[in-house]
């Protein structure tokens, strides 16, 4: 077990705890001062089954050897969702394989079908990424909507276009994300369950070490332990040419591709929305530049 993995597991027992007050957790509470703004290890450890020094030790990083009972009596006790549960027993996976865990050659490119897939998609825009959230390709219509990321200064030459390192190293990104806050909060909750799931990506350790680096809102955002499944939702973007686009967006992954992810994009039918989607479609078809300003 490593002193990373040991660390992982502290930081996010304890970030978790610290959110569950004890009024959530169906404590009785007398008033008084606290010193710690959620639950004691001794309300989890009495949530949960555990004898005080036992948990506590497990909260201290010592994972390995927990067995799933006992993780899901903790996860139940300090109420974490799916996304969080996952990435706890992602953290136990790895302290039980420890260096012995497989490390998974990250997908660098798509295959001609998946390829064939997304251009049939003509009046959906749709993206493939990875776990890390590169993307590796795209149909003309996601291009298009996605023009000031795959057009973005902070890409080296042969790098593929990040949504990470375009949401915190690129200022575009705050004028293409209404909502920045919440992207850039979706995006590194997205990039630690990636950490959980495959700790010894090197790529995906580069790219944490290059955004912590070079960007104190990514420093917060990871700091605070989140973690999060992305699968469905609505997200806005303000376009440099067509102005703001809210679209519905499901997540598919590839079976056959593992770590690789297509994400499509859909307007309501007969919106503003689905007038400028349709507006740069026409672009793509006519070979006009969608990206362009003026």
């Amino acid at each position: 077990m490593s002193t990373e993995n040991r660390k992982q597991v502290r930081d996010f027992l304890v970030s978790r705890r610290g959110k569950v007050t004890p009024q959530q957790a169906g404590l009785q509470y007398y008033g008084g001062n606290r010193r710690v703004p959620g639950l004691r290890r001794e309300e989890v450890a009495t949530l949960a089954g555990l004898s005080v020094d036992y948990y506590a030790r497990i909260e201290k990083g010592n994972i390995s050897g927990v067995s799933e009972t006992i993780l899901h009596a903790i996860s139940d006790a300090l109420q974490l969702d799916e996304a969080e549960r996952t990435y706890l027993f992602d953290l136990a996976r790895t302290a039980n394989a420890g260096h012995r865990t497989p490390h998974r050659e990250p997908a660098r490119r798509v295959r001609p079908a998946v390829q064939r897939i997304l251009d049939s998609m003509a009046t959906t825009p749709a993206l493939v990424r990875n776990g890390r959230l590169d993307v590796l390709a795209a149909n003309a219509l996601g291009r298009a909507l996605f023009a000031p990321l795959f057009d973005s200064p902070v890409t080296a030459p042969g790098q593929a276009p990040n949504h990470a390192r375009f949401g915190f190293l690129d200022p575009r990104a705050h004028e293409f994300h209404p909502d920045w806050n919440l992207s850039a909060n979706t995006n590194v909750a997205i990039l630690r369950t990636e950490a959980g799931r495959d700790p010894y990506n090197k790529d995906l350790t580069d790219l944490i070490g290059e955004l912590s680096t070079r960007s104190e809102d990514f420093r917060t955002r990871w700091a605070d332990q989140n973690v999060r499944l992305h699968r469905t939702g609505t997200k806005s973007f303000c376009h440099p040419v067509v102005g703001v686009v809210t679209v519905d967006f499901e997540a598919m992954e590839l079976s056959a591709d593992a770590g690789l992810t297509i994400t499509a994009y859909s307007p309501e039918p007969a919106s503003p929305s689905a007038d400028a989607l349709a507006l740069l479609g026409s672009w793509v078809t006519t070979g006009s530049h969608a990206g362009e300003t003026g």
